[in-house]
């Protein structure tokens, strides 16, 4: 089986903790060391390259900016081709202090990654979610791009969304638990 590349940027360590979360539910339903976790303010975006399956993590800061290990290497991703990779996305934001830019990051990164032919997966539902707007919602508005977490404020269902969405995604990536 290939081994699944799991990238994230984090600074205030909440993005890295659903890192290891998500690592820690795809590893229990496939095997140790399964997923391979990649921080993006160690490890460059090329290092994609080396997987058919990929999982990113970003999380959106202040209004609707990128977190700055992404900001870094946000270039570099356009050099890539992502074509034949399967991709699935989760993001942090915070939907009460930040209403308006709820997950704007995860849009940002979906549209990048769509546009160099990756093949996203992971949509997520936005029933349980209480902001104003987001950049991370599908053109219908009922479904989010990736999985959308809020540690700020649904700190305690953190767990139940990752291992869903854990389930989830390997189906789609076609692999079996």
């Amino acid at each position: 089986m290939k081994k699944i590349g799991l990238f994230y940027g984090s600074t205030t360590c909440y993005t890295e903790f659903a890192a290891e979360k998500i690592c820690a539910s795809i590893n229990r339903m496939l095997g140790a060391q399964t997923v391979q976790l990649h921080n993006l303010a160690y490890d460059s975006v090329l290092l994609m390259t080396h997987y058919n399956h990929l999982i990113m993590g970003i999380p959106t800061w202040d209004y609707g900016e990128l977190q700055e290990d992404w900001e870094v290497q946000w270039d570099a991703l356009d050099t890539m081709n992502l074509k034949r990779k399967h991709v699935a996305l989760f993001g942090l934001g915070d939907q009460i202090g930040y209403p308006e830019w709820f997950q704007d990051a995860l849009g940002y990164l979906w549209h990048k990654v769509v546009s160099l032919g990756a093949s996203a997966v992971g949509e997520w539902p936005n029933t349980g979610y209480d902001f104003i707007e987001s950049k991370a919602l599908k053109e219908d508005k009922n479904v989010f791009v990736g999985l959308a977490l809020d540690e700020e404020n649904q700190f305690e269902i953190i767990d139940d969304l990752i291992y869903r969405w854990s389930r989830q995604i390997i189906t789609e990536f076609g692999l079996s638990p």
